[in-house]
């Protein structure tokens, strides 16, 4: 026996619009949740899911040491790197050159290499995200780069962490290669002027002493050649020993003179050649007394002078020698204050895009809109409840 088919029942028919209208009512009680908080949502997960383009960062470590910085690891991070956080010689360079990547300087020098503002207006960039203006000002092109570059430094271990986002991945690796270069290219110069300053004041001493000890030279020479003495000093000596011979001579002749007084007649030729041998030594020893210490001329005194070139001489040379050495040490402390670049990571060629981060945006803007809706429904609860 056929079943009997029963037309649907009232509720059955009605069931639809029941429940639309239970959605309709719901909101308008939760209008202002749904203006708030869900409604911004949706408009934001539109653009960052349909509109926003994808952006791709190239990331870069590197740390600016000294040639004889010794490590002072503070973490274990720097210790296992041998890397220390405490050189503050090269942390002060470290510092400046991040200070350079960062500057209008090294923006402008990019842009005329890569053509940055190309760069930064990609056809597939979204109108948000893109540099606006295809020849926009310094200062202007100066706020995008520092929206797309990041130059960090970790004060801990003295590593500088540069990133870089732009809307290809050959663009990113391409800039960040360039802000490398271009960093080398400051430290190299920093350590030019440094050798500069500090070997300038050495090679100036040293020249300078170079010049006293050749005028001192010249000097000498010419007082020799006034005097015709090659050796003044070695022709004193001797002199004088030549006086000492002499005196001596004529001290043992008048000994002999004296022994044969009261013994030999003053007539007798022995007695009168020994006294004129006496009278000639004495006359001798006066004479080559006479050059020693006699006139203007005397051997004491062009020996005198030729001292006190001497000495004059001897403090140029020493003058020089530590001028030479002043200069060696110098070039010795410009080396070991040598500068360079240490690259711990090596840029990467980006592969897949890891901008804009979508979710954690999304999840940041409904926590924060369900926030604010929560204030203001308990600022309104409480303004109600007092106005009953």
């Amino acid at each position: 026996m056929h079943g009997i088919i029963k037309p649907h029942s009232a509720d059955a028919l009605v069931e639809r619009p029941h429940w639309s209208e239970k959605l309709r009512a719901w909101s308008r009680r939760n209008k202002w949740f749904l203006a708030i908080v869900v409604v911004p949502t949706l408009l934001a997960a539109l653009y960052y899911y349909i509109v926003a383009a994808d952006q791709y960062q190239s990331e870069a470590h590197f740390i600016v040491r000294t040639a004889d910085a010794s490590p002072m690891p503070t973490s274990g991070f720097s210790q296992f790197l041998g890397l220390g956080g405490g050189m503050s010689p090269s942390r002060g360079e470290a510092m400046s050159v991040n200070d350079y990547l960062d500057s209008q300087q090294v923006v402008n020098r990019i842009d005329d290499k890569l053509n940055l503002v190309e760069r930064f207006r990609r056809p597939e960039a979204d109108i948000a995200t893109r540099l606006w203006f295809s020849e926009p000002t310094p200062e202007m092109l100066l706020r995008y780069y520092r929206r797309q570059v990041n130059v960090k430094y970790n004060q801990e271990t003295g590593i500088t962490t540069l990133q870089v986002r732009s809307f290809r991945p050959s663009d990113s690796f391409a800039i960040i290669n360039e802000l490398l270069a271009l960093g080398e290219g400051r430290v190299n110069e920093i350590n030019r002027r440094s050798q500069t300053d500090q070997l300038a004041s050495a090679r100036r001493q040293l020249a300078e002493a170079e010049q006293g000890l050749l005028a001192i030279q010249s000097k000498m020479t010419s007082f020799r050649q006034a005097r015709g003495d090659l050796d003044p000093e070695g022709s004193g000596k001797a002199q004088i020993g030549l006086v000492t011979t002499l005196e001596g001579q004529l001290t043992n002749a008048r000994a002999q003179l004296n022994a044969m007084k009261g013994i030999i007649a003053p007539s007798s030729p022995q007695y009168v050649a020994t006294l004129a041998r006496v009278r000639a030594l004495e006359a001798q020893v006066a004479g080559q007394s006479g050059k020693l210490t006699a006139g203007g001329g005397a051997i004491a005194a062009r020996l005198g002078n030729y001292q006190d070139l001497q000495i004059r001489q001897q403090f140029a040379a020493k003058r020089y020698e530590v001028a030479a050495a002043n200069l060696e040490k110098a070039r010795d402390a410009a080396m070991k204050q040598q500068l360079y670049i240490v690259r711990v990571v090596d840029p990467n060629m980006p592969v897949k895009s890891e901008f804009p981060k979508r979710g954690e945006i999304l999840l940041t803007i409904f926590l924060s809109l369900l926030v604010a809706y929560g204030i203001g429904w308990l600022l309104a609860a409480g303004v109600r409840e007092h106005s009953l």
